[in-house]
C-alpha cells in the first residue's frame, strides 16, 4: 500500500463553478500517440490474463496429489510463462521507447538528430506513461453523497460525469504543455476528491488500476495515494518525451531539453521522498532513484551538446573544456549504468535501457579523448600570453600526469602535443568500437538506424583523424592516454513542476466549502424551520460567511422554539442555497422577508463540541489580522431581524485550501 508522508494541501482558487475541462488526445484517432496507446492497453490486457492463467496453475501445481495432474499443470505453466516472456519483451520495445520517435514525423522529432559534425546527437530516453483501467465513480459517490452529505446523489451526476471525463482524458495525455496542464489539473481535482470523498479509517470500494510503466505488471489499490502517485510519475514520464521531441540542434531547443529533464527528475525525486511501499516496480524507491539519476545523466549530455554549439570554442582552452565536459556524462552515465546492473533493478529495467546507457557511456567516453586529440593535434601555441592560462587548464585536465616529458616541452613542442594527441584517439577508437559492439548485442537498438549512424559516424571520424597524424615513421609505440578529469561548467537542478500554474475550480463546488462538507466531518440529519419575526427580531445571531453559523441563540425567542440551536450551520434560506453566501448576504436574506416569515435549512455536526474549540482556536489566530468584525445589533424597530447584543466575529473561510500535493510550486511553499 501507498502511503503519502506530510503531504501539503494544494493552493488551488476557487472559481465559478462550470469551468470547462481540458481535453486529451482522441484515443481513436489515427496517430502515432493513439497507436501506440492501443497497443500498450491491448498487450497489458494479455499480460493480465496470462498471469492471472499462471495464478491458478501455481496453485493447481501445489494443490494436487496426483502425479499426471502434476504433470500437465507444468506443461500447461511452460506455455503461459513462455506467452509472458513474449508478451513483456513486445511491451519491452513499446515502454523502452527509444525508438518510438525515430518514426515521428513531425519537424521537431526529426530535427533532433539533425546536428552538425561536430555536435552529433545521440537519441535521448523518454520514459512510457503508465497506463490505467477506466474507472467507473457514478454509483459509488451517487450513494456516498446520499449516505453522508444527506442530499440526492442524482442531482450530482454532472459533476460526478465531469469528474470521470477528465480521468478520461488525462489517460492520453498530448505531448506538449497542454498535456502537462491536463495532468496537473487532475491531480489538483484528486485533492478535493480525496477530503470529500475518501475516508482515513475506510475504503471507499473503488479500486484504481495501473500497469507497470517497465514490465507492464498490473497493480491493484483502493488507496487514492495510489491514483495520485501514478498521475505524478505521468507527469515527469511526459517531461522526458517533450525533452526528447525537442529540436537540439538550436541553443533554444537544448535549452528546453534541459529544463524538462531536470523537470522529470524533480518529479520522480518528490515521489522517492514521499512514497513508500509502492505497490508497482516503476515507482519503488530504487528504480525511482534510478530514473532521477538518468535524468540527470541526459541533462549533462544536452549540457555537453550545448557547449559544441557555441561558435566560440575553436581554441585549446574550449576543446580541453569539451572534452572534460563529455568526460562528465560518461561519468553520470557509468552510474547509471551501474545502478541499473544491480538488484533489485536489473530485474525489471529494460534491457534496451541498460544497453542504451552503456553505449552512450562508451560513446562519449570516447568523444571526451577525441576531443583532447583534437585541441593537442590543431592548436598550437600563437601567443606567449597564452602559456600560463594553457599550463592551469593542461594541469586541470587529466586525472593522472601523462607520462613523458615536462609540462613545459608537452604543451611547446608540437611533436610531444602530436603524441600524446595520437594516444587519445587511440583511446576513443577502441571506445568507439566498443560502443558499437555492445549496440549490436541489443534487437531493438540495433533496429534503429540513426544510433547506428551516429555512432558510425563518430568511429569514422575519429579513424579519419587518426590517419591524418599518423606518420610512417614513428618509431615509438603510442602509449595510453590518461584519464580525462570530468568537469562541468553547469550542474544538472532537480526542478520540482510548478503544478500551482494550473489553477482548477472543485468539481464538487456545490456541496459546500471543503472545510466544513467534507468526508471528515458527520452531521445530524438537515432540519426545516419555518421562523416569523417578533418583536426582538428572529432571535439569534450570526457569525462567519461560507457557510454562515448561528453564534447564538436568544432564550425564549422563536429561534429556540423553532429548534435552532448555537453551532447550527445556516444551508438555505427559503430554497437558495447558501453553503457558499457571505455573511452580509445571508443577513440581506434574512431582511427581505415579510410578514409571512422565513423557511430555514441548518445542519448540526455530530463532533459540534470539538468543531467549536478548532473554530474559537482559528478566530483568535485571525484576531491580529482583522481590523474590523461584522455585527448584527439588536434593535427593537420593525426592521430588527436578529435579537442579542453579542458581536458576532467574522470567521471567514477561505474557499480554497492550502498548497497542493506537490509543495514545490509557489514561491513561498516548501516541501515538508
Amino acid at each position: 500500500m501507498v502511503e503519502v508522508q506530510a503531504e501539503a494541501e494544494p493552493f488551488l482558487q476557487h472559481q465559478e463553478h462550470g469551468g470547462s475541462l481540458r481535453k486529451g488526445c482522441d484515443p481513436l484517432a489515427q496517430t502515432q500517440r493513439s497507436k501506440l496507446q492501443h497497443r500498450r492497453a491491448r498487450i497489458n490486457q494479455q499480460i493480465n490474463k496470462e498471469m492471472r492463467m499462471r495464478a491458478g496453475a501455481e496453485n493447481l501445481f501445489r494443490a494436487t496429489t496426483n502425479h499426471k495432474v502434476k504433470e500437465t499443470v507444468a506443461l500447461e505453466l511452460s506455455y503461459v510463462n513462455s506467452n509472458l516472456q513474449l508478451l513483456k519483451e513486445e511491451l519491452e520495445e513499446l515502454n523502452s521507447s527509444v525508438d518510438v520517435y525515430q518514426n515521428d514525423s513531425s519537424p521537431e522529432a526529426e530535427a533532433v538528430y539533425a546536428g552538425e559534425d561536430e555536435a552529433i546527437s545521440v537519441p535521448m530516453i523518454p520514459l512510457g506513461l503508465k497506463e490505467t483501467k477506466e474507472l467507473d465513480l457514478m454509483d459509488p459517490l451517487k450513494a456516498l453523497i446520499s449516505d453522508h452529505f444527506g442530499e440526492d446523489g442524482c442531482f450530482y451526476e454532472k459533476e460526478i460525469k465531469d469528474f470521470m471525463n477528465l480521468r478520461q482524458a488525462m489517460r492520453t495525455p498530448s505531448r506538449n504543455e497542454s498535456g502537462l496542464e491536463l495532468l496537473m489539473e487532475y491531480y489538483n481535482q484528486l485533492y478535493f476528491l480525496d477530503y470529500r470523498f475518501f475516508p482515513l479509517n475506510k475504503t471507499m470500494g473503488v479500486f484504481f488500476h495501473w500497469y507497470d510503466s517497465l514490465t507492464g505488471v498490473p497493480a491493484c489499490q483502493r488507496a487514492l495515494a495510489f491514483e495520485k502517485g501514478s498521475v505524478l510519475f505521468n507527469t515527469g514520464a511526459l517531461y522526458t518525451q517533450i525533452a526528447a521531441r525537442q529540436d537540439r540542434s538550436t541553443l533554444k531547443g537544448v535549452d528546453n531539453t534541459i529544463d524538462a529533464f531536470q523537470k522529470a527528475a524533480g518529479a520522480f525525486n518528490y515521489l522517492k521522498e514521499n512514497f513508500s511501499n509502492a505497490p508497482s516496480l516503476d515507482m519503488s524507491a530504487a528504480s525511482l532513484n534510478m530514473l532521477v539519476q538518468l535524468m540527470i545523466a541526459q541533462v549533462q549530455e544536452c549540457v555537453f551538446e550545448k557547449v559544441t554549439l557555441v561558435d566560440s570554442h575553436r581554441n585549446f582552452q574550449a576543446q580541453l573544456q569539451i572534452a572534460q565536459e563529455a568526460a562528465r556524462v560518461e561519468e553520470a552515465y557509468s552510474l547509471v549504468y551501474q545502478m541499473m546492473t544491480q538488484p533489485p533493478v536489473k530485474d525489471y529495467v529494460p534491457f534496451s535501457w541498460t544497453t542504451m546507457v552503456h553505449v552512450k557511456s562508451e560513446h562519449f567516453k570516447a568523444l571526451s579523448h577525441y576531443r583532447a586529440a583534437i585541441a593537442f593535434c590543431d592548436y598550437n601555441l600563437e601567443f606567449e600570453a597564452e602559456v600560463p592560462e594553457h599550463e592551469k587548464a593542461f594541469l586541470q585536465f587529466h586525472v593522472n600526469a601523462p607520462e613523458g616529458p615536462t609540462l613545459d616541452l608537452t604543451l611547446q613542442d608540437p611533436e610531444e602535443r602530436r603524441k600524446l594527441g595520437k594516444a587519445h584517439l587511440k583511446r576513443a577508437i577502441m571506445r568507439h568500437e566498443e560502443a558499437m559492439r555492445i549496440h549490436g548485442l541489443c534487437k531493438i537498438l540495433r533496429k534503429m538506424d540513426i544510433l547506428q549512424e551516429v555512432l558510425s559516424s563518430a568511429h569514422k571520424r575519429s579513424l579519419s583523424k587518426y590517419s591524418d597524424i599518423d606518420d610512417e615513421e614513428d618509431f615509438f609505440e603510442t602509449g595510453d592516454a590518461p584519464d580525462i578529469h570530468p568537469k562541468t561548467h553547469q550542474k544538472p537542478e532537480i526542478q520540482t513542476p510548478n503544478v500551482s500554474k494550473v489553477k482548477v475550480t472543485d468539481i464538487f463546488h456545490r456541496l459546500g466549502p471543503l472545510s466544513v462538507f467534507s468526508i471528515k466531518n458527520k452531521w445530524k440529519p438537515a432540519r426545516r424551520a419555518h421562523l416569523v419575526r417578533g418583536d426582538n427580531g428572529f432571535g439569534f445571531t450570526l457569525r462567519g460567511d461560507s457557510p454562515v453559523l448561528i453564534a447564538g441563540v436568544v432564550p425564549g425567542g422563536c429561534a429556540e422554539d423553532a429548534g435552532l440551536k448555537e453551532g447550527d450551520y445556516i444551508v438555505s434560506v427559503n430554497g437558495e442555497d447558501c453553503k457558499w453566501s457571505k455573511h452580509a448576504e445571508v443577513v440581506q436574506l434574512l431582511k427581505s422577508v415579510g410578514d409571512e416569515g422565513v423557511d430555514i435549512t441548518v445542519i448540526t455536526l455530530q463532533n459540534i463540541d470539538a468543531h467549536n474549540m478548532a473554530d474559537k482556536k482559528s478566530l483568535l489566530l485571525k484576531h491580529n489580522k482583522e481590523n474590523s468584525r461584522k455585527s448584527i445589533m439588536n434593535s427593537k424597530s420593525a426592521s430588527t431581524l436578529l435579537a442579542g447584543t453579542k458581536k458576532s466575529s467574522s470567521g471567514k473561510r477561505s474557499k480554497s485550501s492550502g498548497t497542493l500535493g506537490l509543495p514545490f510550486t509557489a514561491a513561498g511553499n516548501k516541501a515538508p
